[in-house]
């Protein structure tokens, strides 16, 4: 399949950058021809609210890097580029009230693939392929999850 890139986002590390991107890759992927993209602002928000919470991004001056990219008609690739933590993101076995860590279980669960690795800068790049189609996505609750880590 063929991969083709469509749009590279360079936001604050600051809450408010989570409805921004959501809103670009929605505009991005629609004006690409995809029908729905659904799965892919959700994935983009709980990536770029991650990069935000957990990394080196949110200090003053810090960036988050969003890449969109399509594969074929069927899927978006997003990749969510952070500053680097002192931990690789992993999924997170979470209480049934408590208030976060589901935003890795949602992708896994959201995704058709996603992973983890580290870029050459020491910085997370958390990685993820949704569908974009309107009919049934690839089941994702039987889709290999591949997380990658460098």
């Amino acid at each position: 399949m063929r991969k083709r890139f469509l749009a590279e986002l360079v936001v604050p590390g600051v809450d408010w950058a989570v409805p921004v991107v959501r809103h670009c890759i929605g505009r991005t992927l629609t004006a690409a021809g995809h029908r729905n993209v659904d799965n892919a602002q959700l994935v983009v928000s709980e990536l770029v609210s991650n990069a935000f919470l957990h990394s080196r991004s949110a200090r003053p001056g810090g960036v988050i890097v969003v890449e969109i990219a399509e594969i074929g008609d069927t899927l978006a690739r997003i990749e969510v580029m952070d500053e680097g933590a002192g931990t690789i993101p992993h999924p997170r076995v979470t209480t049934e009230d408590a208030c976060h860590g589901r935003g890795l279980w949602l992708v896994q669960q959201t995704a058709a693939r996603w992973g983890i690795y580290r870029d050459t800068l020491g910085g997370n790049v958390v990685w993820a392929e949704c569908s974009t189609t309107d009919g049934p996505t690839t089941n994702v609750l039987d889709a290999p999850t591949r997380a990658r880590e460098m």
